[in-house]
């Protein structure tokens, strides 16, 4: 072989070995692709001073599911939605220079409050796919307004996967708790300091296309922990306000941050019987579980505690087709798709 047409053969060589080395490093990528868009909250029209999000100049991709959420930014330090310093908190953003804020608890007389986003992922839940999904939260305390300890802590801030948009507008009705999330942090988030991960992994049982966060729980089901002592020299009102930062939504268990352990994060020998069912179905080796069942249209038509081994559930009354059942036990959660029949 003559030298030149041997120094083409090393070069289209060396151009395959790239190739292929590209295409490897392309499919790790892939395998490891985050679902969340804007997941650090960074991308943005402008640095928009005021509480709320702007659903025309303000932050890419995120909307706001319920209330008045609060796009938090460094370029404003001090002042109303500014970092580190803002009315409700202080504190450094996680990830870049941005974050979320939002009421995790809030009492208003009789009525119960909350606040939600929600976005869209960039491509919809595989039924039957496992995911890995986490986020960072901080509670909120140690603002600039007139009382910086009035907040509380609370738990349940979580996730939860949606087949449709569910934005909220002024004037739109509250929505009701839907006391139901696929990943939540059952502990009370009480640290003011350090961002603390909510991490786990579960089976989607749709092909769900959106993301909310935000304590989807009414307050009787939310616990709390006030900071300060009541009375002087601070208000001591029933709110809690938490920050997100750094969501995650993957596939691949190394593509986002976990608690050590997490992967096994489902229950494990747990079984539905009959199914089809027509007038009861019977649930093995969950005792002890809470488990909530919702029908095809999101909506809770029963939530309860397993009581025994071998337990049985009368769903006679219920209308036939399809429903899901979510389990939680000490920490792990299952998912459990079945459908009644006449």
């Amino acid at each position: 072989m003559l030298p030149s047409s041997m120094n083409d053969g090393r070069r289209r060589a060396g151009l395959l070995l790239a190739l292929c080395c590209s295409l490897f490093v392309a499919h790790l990528r892939c395998e490891a692709q985050n679902l969340v868009p804007n997941p650090s909250f960074e991308e943005t029209d402008t640095c928009l001073l005021g509480l709320a999000f702007d659903s025309e100049f303000g932050l890419h991709d995120w909307f706001s599911a319920y209330l008045t959420p609060d796009h938090l930014q460094s370029c404003l330090d001090g002042l109303f939605n500014g970092l580190p310093m803002n009315v409700f908190t202080y504190q450094e953003p996680l990830d870049g220079s941005s974050c979320v804020g939002l009421f995790s608890y809030y009492q208003n007389g009789l009525e119960e409050q909350r606040e939600w986003v929600m976005v869209q992922l960039t491509e919809p839940l595989v039924a039957g796919q496992t995911y890995y999904a986490s986020f960072y939260a901080n509670a909120g305390f140690g603002g600039n307004a007139q009382y910086p300890q009035i907040w509380l802590a609370s738990n349940n801030i979580g996730m939860l996967f949606t087949m449709e948009p569910r934005p909220w507008n002024s004037f739109d009705p509250y929505p009701a708790a839907l006391n139901s999330a696929h990943l939540r942090r059952t502990e009370i988030l009480s640290d003011t300091v350090a961002w603390t991960l909510v991490s786990g992994s579960f089976v989607a049982d749709s092909a769900y296309q959106y993301l909310m966060i935000g304590n989807f729980f009414s307050n009787a089901l939310t616990d709390t922990l006030h900071f300060a002592p009541q009375g002087s020299p601070w208000e001591w009102f029933p709110r809690g306000y938490t920050l997100i930062d750094k969501v995650c939504v993957s596939m691949d268990p190394d593509g986002c941050d976990l608690a050590d352990g997490i992967v096994d994060h489902s229950i494990g020998a747990v079984h539905l019987y009959p199914n089809p069912a027509t007038d009861v179905l019977w649930v093995g080796s969950a005792q002890g579980a809470m488990g909530t069942v919702q029908d095809a249209l999101g909506r809770r038509v029963w939530q309860g505690r397993v009581l025994a081994g071998q337990w049985m559930l009368d769903v006679r009354a219920w209308a036939r087709g399809a429903y899901v059942l979510r389990l939680e036990m000490q920490g792990k959660q299952a998912t459990f798709k079945f459908v009644l029949v006449e």
